[in-house]
């Protein structure tokens, strides 16, 4: 199972960047997927995750309403859509295929089945 992640980059605050993740070998049917990140001297968060199953998602609260969480199960990619950045978004961000329990999938450390390698998202104030 291989997750390449793309699409991030410099953006400033109040700007928008989407991010990708396609994964080969793997289906999201039977699994949730999710966004983590990894600011700098900060512990691993999950940011979304969601089961394309059903649709159900979760999202950290900081993030709610300015982050969108999508897939496309077809191409087997998700996406992560993220708008009105704030500098506090800076951080590395993985994609990861875990557990069909989003909220647990996204909020327990260790029980992502595979990663990405990351993408590296700056916002400048």
């Amino acid at each position: 199972v291989q997750l390449v992640e793309s699409g991030g980059g410099l953006a400033q605050a109040w700007g928008s960047l989407r991010l990708s993740c396609a994964a080969s070998g793997a289906s999201f049917d039977d699994s949730a997927v999710g966004w983590f990140r990894q600011a700098p001297g900060k512990k691993l968060e999950g940011v979304s995750c969601t089961t394309s199953s059903d649709g159900d998602t979760y999202y950290t609260d900081s993030v709610k309403g300015r982050f969108t969480i999508s897939t496309d199960n077809a191409k087997d990619t998700v996406y992560l859509q993220m708008n009105s950045l704030k500098p506090e978004d800076t951080a590395v961000y993985y994609c990861a295929v875990g557990p069909p329990v989003p909220d647990y999938f996204c909020t327990v450390d260790g029980v992502g089945a595979y990663w990405g390698q990351g993408t590296q998202v700056t916002v400048s104030s």
